[in-house]
């Protein structure tokens, strides 16, 4: 005996396998500018999250104006990898397109580039009390803490060095 198309568990189904079919969207609901404390006390409250409004473009930096606040359904939760406070993503750079009403993978997302490839730049050894510092040009970006290729102007060679959080980059014995 076939089921009629208005049934509730044929219909919950068929919505199944459409969201399976399209992705994984975040399953949430607009938050409207309400506050948690405005949600009626017999109402189950769900975890809020940030998510896209509009498409980010890769290189794009990330801003709070280009995300909403949404409620996930009650008894869901976010899944790991995502990145979804806005510590986590304010200021960051997309690394790939993303869409609107998706979760934000962390590893679509870095860290603003602190010094840019091509860029002149102050290099620093320091051993004990003995500093050297010399002139270098970046062989590519990078954010702080990232270890970059720097070609020192006056000898020519290629260096590695660690981007400080000041822009300048330091190098260690090797």
């Amino acid at each position: 005996m076939a089921m009629p198309a208005s049934c509730p568990a044929f219909r919950r189904a068929v919505l199944a396998l459409a969201l399976v079919a399209v992705g994984m969207p975040a399953l949430a609901q607009e938050t409207g500018g309400e506050s948690a404390n405005r949600i009626a006390a017999n109402q189950p409250v769900g975890e809020a999250v940030l998510i896209p409004s509009r498409v980010i473009y890769p290189g794009e930096t990330i801003e709070l104006a280009a995300l909403k606040q949404v409620t996930l359904v009650p008894g869901r939760h976010k899944p790991d990898g995502m990145a979804t406070r806005s510590e986590e993503l304010q200021g960051k750079v997309a690394k790939r397109t993303l869409l609107p009403g998706r979760y934000i993978p962390v590893a679509a997302i870095r860290e603003a580039w602190l010094v840019e490839q091509g860029a002149s730049v102050q290099v620093y050894f320091t051993a004990g009390a003995l500093t050297i510092s010399a002139a270098g040009v970046t062989l590519q970006p990078g954010a702080a803490g990232d270890q970059i290729k720097i070609r020192n102007i006056d000898s020519g060679k290629i260096i590695s060095g660690t981007v400080m959080v000041d822009g300048t980059i330091k190098v260690g014995a090797s």
